[in-house]
């Protein structure tokens, strides 16, 4: 049965994928861009199946004129994938309070908003699931990206909130942690100045790695993509799940590290309850 799916950021990158995709399969798509144009080629060639909607996701009153319109238009949507980010690269001395402010406004309050802005109506039509592109920078981190993993961590421990506020409504939510992978997103970086002082430290080698194209890439963005489709559509999809090899063994690391240092340390944890 073919499915109607709302999704932002789908001038490039998983999103331009994933738009791709659904409507080669016969699946109706709400897509939204800063640039609409950028999607006049699938317009042309997929015709009603595409519904295109200008929108720039650090204006909460546009979001949800967006939503209303895309859900007047298409009547029930199926799934919303809340797509649209970008990364800001540089030390978190080296960044701007302008630049704080767009990052934080794009990745963590757009996507707070446009699930603020869907739940009545999925709420109204008896349910549906929400997918929330994150990153395997929801959950580690590396230097240079402190403002961008500030988001994603952010996005993650809203969603695991919200999903249990709406699931009695029958709206669940699915949290996509890609690791590096092959969808331009380093050419999109907003990068800072960088300080002479952070040239010997872990930023500048990380900087260097990316400047010189070191940094790994291991993730198959049309894979992520079927990956992310077929969790989607499954009846019970996990709260979270990891995109690719580095992902996994990055997060994984990250999380046995967590429970280690823990239960290290359980014997000062528990000093802090009340006597008796």
């Amino acid at each position: 049965m073919n499915k109607t799916w709302l999704v932002t950021g789908t001038s490039s990158g998983l999103g331009r994928g994933l738009t791709e995709r659904l409507l080669a399969r016969g699946d109706t798509v709400v897509a939204t861009a800063r640039n609409a144009a950028a999607l006049d080629d699938l317009a042309a060639q997929h015709g009603p199946r595409l519904i295109v909607l200008t929108l720039d996701v650090t204006q909460p009153e546009a979001i949800r004129a967006a939503v209303a319109r895309a859900f007047a238009q298409a009547g029930r949507i199926d799934v919303v994938v809340s797509n649209a980010g970008y990364g800001l690269f540089g030390a978190t001395e080296e960044v701007t309070d302008a630049q704080i402010e767009r990052q934080v406004a794009t990745n963590l309050l757009g996507s707070i908003h446009l699930i603020r802005a869907v739940l009545p109506h999925l709420r109204a039509q008896g349910g549906g699931r929400i997918v929330q592109v994150s990153s395997e920078g929801g959950q580690i981190a590396y230097p240079n990206f402190s403002l961008y993993h500030a988001t994603k961590w952010g996005i993650e421990g809203f969603v695991e909130s919200v999903a249990q506020e709406v699931a009695p409504f029958g709206i669940d939510f699915l949290l996509v942690e890609p690791g590096p992978t092959g969808t331009g997103f380093a050419d999109g970086l907003d990068h800072a100045a960088p300080l002479a002082a952070y040239e010997n430290t872990p930023a500048g080698e990380v900087r260097r790695a990316i400047a010189s194209g070191a940094f790994e890439i291991r993730g198959d963005a049309a894979k992520s993509v079927d990956a992310m489709i077929a969790m989607a559509d499954s009846a019970a999809p996990p709260l979270r799940l990891a995109l690719g090899s580095t992902a996994y063994e990055s997060i994984r690391h990250a999380l046995a590290g967590r429970l280690d240092t823990l239960e290290r340390h359980k014997a000062v944890t528990l000093s802090a309850d009340v006597d008796g």
